[in-house]
């Protein structure tokens, strides 16, 4: 079993977002400012390719030439965890393997997607991953995206026992397999939230850390709430934090704009601060000027008018 250093995996993790052109172009100048936004704001570290990053709309090219920036723009500021899953074994491999050697610091791997595998053979995935790579692997635990069964929390903990991955970004509805694997495995391992419907409660029941799209635009806010609660030990501070956060949450998950993802959201929002939102590959489409003009009252009465601090 390798032992690795997993104390640079701690804190607000934005899943960054990549963006493209209005012909669905990458526009790799726009991901390099955005990324640099982040890091400017003290982020602990990103996530590159990632669910928010659309890699599931990117080549392995693409997604290569991202990891690449990626180092390029962190500079070693912050560690990048690159999403390196695919369906197929064989294709995790071939892109950890090149995200590896453009240096990257982890791999974010994703449950292979659509095709529902026996969670034996899911675990065997991991495995053979793990022989062909000398990175720290988190396991992206997301089953209502991928229709592939999710791990249960004891399933989990026996690959971190046997040295399989090191790390999880658990998206799951229930923060319960958070408390359950800081119980079983927390000493030993790196837990991430991978969700934004819970993420206080998930930080104060054992993560170290947050994997989110909403961090785009939330991360200051995230950091402040983060440090509430596993530094200041305050969790009135920290809960109020949190509540400021919920109206960015509930313009998806209310679908207070109309039927809109939230990657749009998050581009929409940028923009009315008067940064670059960009966009993203169609079917994803950008806000209607109706919704935007409804996110630009509801970010006003929430206080949200321009970024957080």
């Amino acid at each position: 079993m390798t032992d690795f250093d997993l104390t640079r995996f701690r804190g607000v993790f934005p899943a960054a977002m990549t963006f493209f052109d209005a012909e669905g172009e990458l526009d790799l100048a726009a991901t390099r400012r955005h990324w640099q936004w982040l890091i400017d704001q003290e982020v602990d570290g990103l996530v590159i390719a990632g669910t928010s990053g659309e890699f599931i709309s990117l080549s392995m090219e693409e997604r290569q030439e991202l990891f690449r920036l990626a180092v390029d723009v962190a500079g070693g500021r912050v560690p990048i965890v690159a999403g390196t899953g695919h369906a197929a074994t064989k294709w995790t491999i071939e892109t950890s393997q090149k995200a590896e050697a453009a240096g990257v610091d982890a791999l974010i791997v994703i449950l292979p997607y659509y095709s529902r595998p026996p969670i034996s053979s899911v675990a065997e995935h991991y495995r053979t991953l793990r022989r062909h790579t000398a990175l720290p692997i988190m396991l992206y635990n997301n089953p209502g995206n991928t229709a592939c069964a999710g791990f249960s929390p004891q399933q989990v903990a026996d690959l971190v026992e046997e040295g399989t991955v090191q790390m999880i970004k658990s998206t799951m509805e229930s923060v319960i397999p958070i408390h359950e694997l800081s119980y079983l495995v927390g000493d030993r391992m790196g837990i991430f939230c991978g969700s934004f419907l819970a993420a206080y409660e998930a930080l104060a029941a054992g993560a170290h850390g947050w994997v989110s799209g909403i961090l785009n635009v939330a991360a200051p806010v995230a950091r402040a709430m983060v440090r509430a609660l596993a530094v200041e030990k305050d969790i009135d501070k920290a809960f109020a934090l949190w509540k400021r956060i919920l109206p960015i949450v509930h313009l998806y998950t209310h679908q207070q704009l109309g039927p809109a993802m939230d990657i749009p959201i998050y581009r929409a929002i940028l923009e009315i601060w008067g940064l670059h939102g960009g966009f993203s590959r169609l079917p994803f489409s950008p806000l209607a000027p109706q919704q935007k003009e409804e996110l630009r009252r509801r970010l006003a009465a929430a206080g949200w008018l321009a970024p957080p601090t």
